[in-house]
């Protein structure tokens, strides 16, 4: 029997993830409480709403919150069509949101800032699990106290971005000059032009958040005299950021990537890599950025502005006084770290999994989503999706659904290990050329090295076919 059954399901975070965590629940008859801090559903995506995503339509939306939205009426947008974040959230999670299903649930402008078990905190470990969750909500009207039989944190990790500092924490001025930083993708074109036109940006960052910015200031360039950008990287190596091109299953991806590296090779942004920010100080009204070179320190600009596009870091005071099992480097959950560990692994994809790996020392509580990943930059929609099929299985107590996990990700068409562990080049994850399940060769040798064991042998059959059983139906971002 499963204690306090006649509690909801709390779900944290009204995006993509934690919507179809929602509808999932909704689909086996379970009661869910979702929390939204943000004034509207998909708030983290709004964000960066002028941004137009690299996966089509149909690999957006979750194939049971589709159903249950096509139960009402609702059409599914052009398979093929390229949605931004704005449409994201316009066409499907807002749509979502409102279904009766899920609309007397959903709450927005509640923020959990805490969640504990009721009378305990996480010292006390007899009967444990027969203590209902309780939430600390922050919302308009005050904080209060919510119960809940279990808790999915689908938060994300947008909220809490990395500091410029390569250190990990704030550089020298960081937050001194903070008026002048923006943190993600600012909308260069649209509602922060008049920052931007014509002036000079320092651009942070070697993701596709980087790339983004990087070319849209090229684009205001075109129109608005005087407009430059300066692009600094802390690695050497933008194998990642450049892609796979014309051999990324997601051809938007790969353009995106080819795009930013031709305009780094056309001189029209000047490219500064085997930078580590140390310090911001202020010259002469502007900004000059010093950091940490292989020839020593080194100092860029003087700068108009900066955009730190630097990634982003799970917010771990909210389950303070939980029994969490994190990853001790990358903070998401302990049993992906080795198999995302961007030191030793950057094919951007992870093998099949679910409750199981999902789960915490904490009976009932799941960490999915990105946050799942931690500070890893590698995770896809596909991938959360999957994820909270599973666990509200699990849930459900239908244990068989809940183990059959079934994941295949578009394949980047990158696959490199860095030569001072492997000791060979990125011709593929092993060495050698790439194979065609060059996501599953990645698997099967980081599985190894987090049992233990000498390595993969490259691609057994048996890892091979657990990634490629799958069916494609959800997808990437």
């Amino acid at each position: 029997m499963v204690p306090n059954s006649n509690l909801p399901v709390a779900i944290i975070g009204g995006g993509p993830v934690g919507l179809a965590a929602a509808a999932q629940l909704v689909s086996r008859g379970l009661p869910v409480k979702v929390y939204e801090a943000g004034s509207a559903v998909g708030s983290n995506l709004l964000d960066w709403g002028h941004v137009r995503v690299f996966t089509p339509w149909r690999y957006c939306v979750d194939a049971v919150a589709r159903k249950l939205l096509e139960s009402h009426g609702w059409q599914m947008p052009e398979l093929e069509a390229f949605p931004t974040a704005d449409e994201i959230v316009s066409q499907y999670l807002a749509p979502l949101a409102k279904l009766p299903e899920l609309a007397p649930s959903t709450e927005t402008n509640a923020r959990v800032v805490a969640i504990s078990r009721w009378g305990t905190d996480k010292v006390l470990s007899k009967a444990r699990e027969t203590r209902p969750f309780m939430l600390l909500v922050e919302t308009a009207k005050g904080t209060r106290r919510d119960s809940a039989r279990a808790v999915i944190d689908a938060s994300g990790t947008w909220q809490t971005p990395n500091p410029l500092g390569a250190g990990g924490l704030p550089a020298e001025g960081e937050t001194e000059f903070g008026d002048r930083i923006a943190y993600g993708i600012p909308n260069v074109l649209g509602r922060d032009r008049h920052l931007y036109a014509g002036r000079t940006t320092l651009v942070v960052g070697a993701g596709h958040s980087a790339a983004n910015a990087l070319l849209e200031l090229d684009r205001l360039a075109e129109t608005e005299p005087g407009t430059s950008a300066l692009w600094v990287t802390r690695s050497t190596d933008l194998v990642r950021i450049y892609g796979g091109g014309d051999a990324d299953a997601l051809p938007a991806r790969g353009e995106l990537g080819s795009d930013v590296r031709q305009l780094a090779e056309s001189g029209r942004v000047r490219l500064v890599r085997g930078f580590a920010t140390v310090a911001i100080r202020e010259v002469d009204g502007r900004l000059a950025v010093e950091g940490q070179t292989k020839d020593g320190l080194r100092t860029l600009g003087p700068v108009d502005r900066i955009i730190a596009a630097t990634g982003q870091r799970p917010d771990l005071t909210l389950t303070r006084e939980l029994r969490l099992d994190l990853d001790p480097w990358l903070e998401g959950v302990k049993a992906l770290g080795p198999l995302i560990d961007p030191n030793e692994h950057s094919c951007g994809d992870v093998p099949p999994h679910g409750h199981r790996e999902l789960s915490h020392p904490e009976p009932d509580f799941y960490t999915v989503g990105v946050k799942s990943y931690g500070r890893a930059p590698t995770f896809l929609l596909l991938t959360g999706y999957e994820q909270v099929r599973s666990v509200a299985a699990a849930l459900a107590g239908d244990m068989a659904a809940a183990d059959a996990v079934q994941l295949v990700l578009p394949e980047t068409g990158v696959c490199t290990v860095p030569v001072s562990h492997s000791g060979t080049s990125s011709q593929g994850c092993c060495g050698g050329p790439a194979p065609s399940a060059v996501d599953a060769c990645c698997v099967d040798d980081a599985k190894a090295k987090a049992s233990g064991q000498s390595g993969c042998g490259c691609g057994s059959t048996q890892a091979i076919a657990a990634v490629r059983s799958g069916d494609l139906e959800i997808a990437a971002q």
